[in-house]
């Protein structure tokens, strides 16, 4: 039997389905049809005390009625005891420049009952309910607002067959490909759609995927808003561990995830997690989870799951489509997540990774990350330390907010920097400019313990959504 059809049934614990699934099998051994079998698990969830004493079905059925007991606890009693947790778990940080209200999200993050183990990364900043840059591990529970609004943000970088000297050469042709191969701005669609093999796969996983799959096919190759953006640059590959030599290369780099289908979803499963948890304090209502035990949190892992694999087609129709407007090939290419979670052993335990605003930086795991418009992007291979759940930061991290930006910078105050560092910009916000972010260069010689630096990638030409535009990151 499938899982999902276990908990459909009503066997919504790990450790019950696994029991039924063995009952199952053994009823099947014993000359049970599977139907019958089948019709046998329902009976038992539904009258467990009348199989207690049955040599097949008692085993299953004693677990089931245990968890009846347990389930008589009155709603006010099971909440108070699901929130409330003696000692947070366990955190560290990275970085010096963490804002305190960072930390306090973090610490807030920690003393959830779920909450195993967590990490801040030397790039976090204040996000809704973990920060950005914070990893956290959890028992058997997913967390809608840890994950992200834009489910499976994802960086991906590309080694084009043109030298980089076109940079200077021919920008025209490299800006004209990236303005007619995507679509950037809240909402931004293609007229004629992208075809990708993400749009055959099962989109009735849940009702939000269900009634937002035209949506989201017709934004399928589309950049978004806020921090998303499409640039070429100059490529420097310093050492001898990647798939092509060291040297020099035009490199094209994404930034973008899972558009409004996957904002659609985080919100979706976090509405009903707060429903699920109606005691959760006002401050911790955007850590409201939901256990991978029940329905809806096996539901929104699936949904979670499709959209990593939408992100991951966005990505693919951007860098295909530019190479094809080139008219050369795609010599090498990588990519990674950075707002998702993940099944893991840590300490000899599985536990449920989010990483939100994080890279994954397993032992000898390449990854890339960002640093601003007028700032290099660094590959990387990660040095799998335990103690920041084998994850490092995703980019240089903000240094003020979207409304502060926009009410006290200009671009004036960065046009000597970006004409010294040769950035030609087509679009961007004034809330994206080099100043609001963090020197990345210190972002990582702090997390030199956790990853070390393959190749340097300096941009060039750089296309974000117009100034005006909301953000989706």
């Amino acid at each position: 039997m499938k899982e999902k059809e276990l908990i459909q049934i009503g066997y919504t614990s790990k450790e019950l389905r696994e029991i039924a699934i063995q009952v199952f099998n053994k009823a099947i051994r014993e000359g049970f049809s599977k139907k019958e079998a089948k019709r046998m698990l329902r009976v038992v969830i539904r009258n467990p005390s009348a199989f207690l004493q049955d040599s097949l079905w008692n085993e299953l059925a004693k677990k089931v009625y245990e968890g009846r007991q347990e389930n008589s606890l009155s709603l006010q009693q099971k909440e108070e005891r699901d929130i409330n947790r003696p000692t947070k778990a366990p955190y560290k940080i990275w970085g010096t420049d963490i804002d305190p209200e960072s930390i306090q999200q973090m610490q807030n993050a920690c003393s959830l009952p779920v909450s195993v183990r967590g990490a801040l990364m030397p790039d976090a900043h204040v996000g809704y309910g973990l920060p950005i840059g914070g990893v956290l591990a959890t028992d058997n529970a997913v967390i809608p607002f840890a994950v992200g609004v834009d489910i499976a943000c994802r960086v991906k970088m590309s080694v084009l067959d043109l030298p980089p000297e076109i940079i200077e050469d021919n920008p025209e042709k490299l800006k004209k490909a990236i303005e007619q191969e995507t679509r950037f701005g809240i909402g931004a669609t293609f007229k004629n759609r992208r075809h990708h093999p993400v749009m055959d796969l099962d989109w009735n996983i849940s009702p939000v995927t269900k009634e937002n799959k035209d949506k989201a096919w017709a934004q399928l190759g589309t950049s978004g808003s806020g921090n998303h953006f499409v640039e070429f640059g100059v490529l420097e590959i310093i050492t001898n561990e990647l798939p092509i030599p060291r040297g020099t290369y035009l490199a094209l780099l994404t930034h973008s995830g899972s558009r409004g289908t996957g904002s659609l979803v985080c919100e979706y499963y976090s509405k009903i997690a707060r429903q699920k948890l109606r005691n959760l304090p006002s401050h911790l209502q955007h850590l409201a989870w939901l256990s991978l035990d029940e329905y809806a949190g096996q539901e929104y892992w699936e949904a979670m799951q499709l959209m990593g694999k939408y992100a991951q087609a966005n990505h693919e129709c951007i860098h295909v489509h530019i190479a094809k407007n080139l008219g050369v090939p795609i010599i090498w290419t990588i990519e990674n997540h950075h707002n998702f979670a993940w099944k893991e052993i840590h300490n000899g335990k599985e536990v449920i990774v989010h990483r939100k605003g994080a890279t994954p930086a397993e032992k000898g795991q390449l990854g890339i990350i960002p640093g601003s418009m007028a700032s290099p992007a660094f590959i990387v291979k990660g040095l799998g330390n335990e103690s920041s759940l084998r994850s490092a930061a995703h980019g240089a991290g903000r240094l003020m907010s979207r409304s502060q930006a926009k009410k006290t910078l200009s671009w004036k105050k960065v046009e000597y920097l970006l004409k010294e560092r040769k950035v030609n910009v087509i679009t961007a916000g004034v809330d994206e400019i080099p100043l609001v972010y963090k020197d990345i260069h210190k972002v990582m010689q702090e997390q030199e313990d956790l990853v070390y630096s393959l190749a340097v990638f300096h941009p060039r030409i750089v296309k974000m959504a117009p100034a005006g535009e909301k953000p989706e990151d």
